[in-house]
């Protein structure tokens, strides 16, 4: 019990200060910019992470919210190492991955999957969906047999709700909700012990994102997955999540378990956030409503991300960034004021 107990309390992923710059000024010609009387050389850079740090338990559910264009994929995407961080560490179990070239990173491949948004741009046109299946199987299992990987595929398929005979079929042949069960099936069929998963349910009808959410919850619990979840829609993030960051503009703003968050949000921002969601049969709350524009992550204002959009915001928010600070219940909170 007690080992068990300790397996769920490890850390399988610890994020450390992480940043991630984009350079979008294009060619050295689109760089050039005539100002004050000379020819100058301008560079634009967007700040989609800013000194991020997280850590995600063993068989949680981690989720990540926040406005379009906050750096949730980004983030993702960077976790698992699609995309090289420009500073900071990211650590699985007890190895620091985030140096590693392609070839140190494929041990990890294995245990580290990624659902995409959109299943269709995830899933190649041109191949079958047996071929899709196997490709991964074969490079990061190359002992199997043809006998095993048959097995693994099937085992796999009937797992996400799909049919065997689906993989004599081309992707453009499925609709939504079977594509992004069998995008989820090349993902577990590897046996991956950690899925970013993006959005998975963003694309799909209404009726679908209940089965789609079941059947992530079902393989969870079957194969002792842990996630990060990215989401928009704030009634699934509470739902399934153990855990939820909130963030604006590539920062954390706050991070708590899922109940003290819904039920007491504390940062400007995240109660902004919360007060849009549609409550059935409860009486309406006042819906924060905010105001300014949200500020350009190529040029982001001093002090606070949030301050020139905050009620709340004094001279230091706008001077003086606000770290990352643990309160007396665990919960995470970057904000001056509270």
């Amino acid at each position: 019990m007690d080992q068990k107990m300790e397996a769920q309390d490890r850390s399988l992923l610890k994020v450390n200060n992480l940043s991630k710059i984009f350079d979008i000024s294009g060619g050295l010609l689109d760089q050039l910019s005539w100002r004050q009387g000379r020819l100058t050389r301008v560079k634009y850079l967007v700040k989609a992470l800013n000194n991020v740090s997280f850590q995600i338990k063993s068989g949680e559910t981690f989720s990540v919210v926040g406005e379009s264009g906050c750096g949730k994929s980004t983030l993702g995407r960077t976790v698992i190492g699609l995309h090289p961080p420009n500073t900071g560490q990211i650590h699985y179990q007890d190895a620091r991955i985030d140096g590693l070239n392609p070839k140190q990173m494929l041990p990890f491949r294995k245990k580290m999957q990624m659902v995409f948004r959109d299943p269709y741009a995830s899933l190649n046109p041109r191949k079958r969906i047996q071929q899709i299946l196997e490709e991964p199987l074969r490079f990061h299992y190359p002992g199997f047999g043809s006998g095993e990987i048959k097995d693994r595929i099937e085992e796999v398929m009937l797992q996400v709700g799909g049919d065997v005979q689906w993989l004599s079929r081309l992707p453009h042949e499925f609709s939504g909700g079977q594509r992004q069960r069998i995008s989820i099936a090349r993902g577990l069929v590897v046996g991956p012990e950690f899925i970013v998963a993006d959005e998975p349910i963003s694309a799909l009808d209404v009726s679908i994102q209940a089965q789609i959410l079941n059947l992530l919850l079902d393989a969870q619990e079957q194969r002792g997955l842990t996630y990060l979840f990215i989401a928009h829609d704030l009634s699934v993030v509470e739902h399934i999540s153990t855990r939820v960051a909130v963030m604006y503009l590539g920062t954390i703003c706050e991070l708590a378990r899922t109940r003290d968050l819904f039920s007491n949000p504390l940062h400007p921002y995240t109660q902004a956030l919360l007060s849009a969601i549609p409550r059935i049969g409860k009486k309406k709350a006042r819906h924060i409503k905010l105001k300014g524009e949200v500020p350009t992550p190529i040029n982001l204002p001093p002090g606070c991300v949030f301050h020139g959009r905050c009620r709340q915001a004094t001279e230091r928010c706008r001077q003086e960034f606000p770290e990352l600070k643990t309160l007396a219940d665990g919960r995470q909170l970057a904000c001056h004021e509270v």
